[in-house]
């Protein structure tokens, strides 16, 4: 009787403990979506278009903001995944080398270490010397926040591949290149692209790095030496505002902001599974 009453409590336990981490997550989606999407029925595609209205105006949009996001998305991801895939498979690979060994140390430090001070890094470094916020050094503070997340998952996964697998390239007379990236990376990719989302959509929600180095506009020229916004630096900047319809397109930006994430985050996944 009392084992049976143990393991009762134990599956109330890992239940309880299960839906403790879950019902945050649930809480935060639909607090979003019952606050926002009245905004964007409210507002219509304008709300995609258009840019930011004078206070307690009607209308307006984020398109300024969407664009910015977007583009520091996709310029930190041309220079940060090819970077860390290929620190991933240097670590990996040659294991005992002391550059190999220095790298891992500086990925898992990074893993951990404070965007805002990422963002002061290339501040000091870009931004100052060009004299101007850009939309170009804020994609370098990203693509430093993306980089340990990608690595240290590629790394994992090409370590998971089991070795004979490599020893059959081998004696097939390919090249480590061709070996590396034909048939371990291959093999790995569900590690790789787990890493890859991951770190996609860590900086798809960043901000603080943001505040120093694209400094936030909210009208844009499309410049990328120029400064520029970001949905995640519109919605810090709204929210403080005391205007009711900039607490609205707040909303409605972190609806947008949750989208693009789903969008890219849930076919990666499905893509995976494949």
């Amino acid at each position: 009787m009392l084992r049976i009453l143990k393991d009762y409590l134990f599956v109330v336990f890992v239940i309880a403990s299960a839906a403790a981490a879950i019902i945050p997550l649930f809480h935060i989606l639909f607090s979003v979506f019952y606050n926002g999407i009245p905004v964007l029925a409210k507002y219509g595609m304008e709300f995609l278009t258009d840019t930011l209205p004078p206070p307690n105006k009607a209308g307006g949009g984020i398109f300024p903001a969407i664009y910015g996001s977007l583009t520091m998305i996709l310029l930190s991801s041309l220079l940060g995944i090819p970077l860390a895939v290929f620190a991933g498979v240097f670590i990996a690979e040659y294991p005992n080398n002391p550059l190999s060994r220095a790298a891992r140390v500086v990925l898992m430090i990074m893993l951990e270490f404070p965007t805002i001070l990422v963002g002061l890094f290339v501040m000091a470094i870009v931004v100052i010397p060009m004299g101007t916020f850009s939309a170009i050094a804020g994609a370098m503070a990203l693509t430093i926040v993306m980089l340990p997340y990608v690595a240290t998952y590629t790394e994992q996964a090409i370590r998971s591949v089991p070795r004979h697998y490599k020893e059959a390239g081998y004696a097939l007379g390919l090249k480590k290149f061709r070996v590396v990236f034909s048939i371990t990376l291959k093999m790995a990719k569900k590690g790789f692209m787990t890493g890859l989302l991951i770190g996609v959509a860590k900086v798809s929600g960043e901000t603080a790095p943001l505040i120093f180095t694209a400094g936030n506009v909210w009208r844009s020229t499309g410049a990328l030496n120029e400064p520029a916004g970001a949905i995640p630096l519109w919605i810090y900047y709204l929210v403080q505002q005391p205007y009711a319809n900039y607490h609205e397109i707040a909303w409605g930006a972190a609806v947008v902001l949750l989208t693009i994430f789903l969008a890219i985050f849930l076919p990666g996944r499905l893509m995976v599974r494949s």
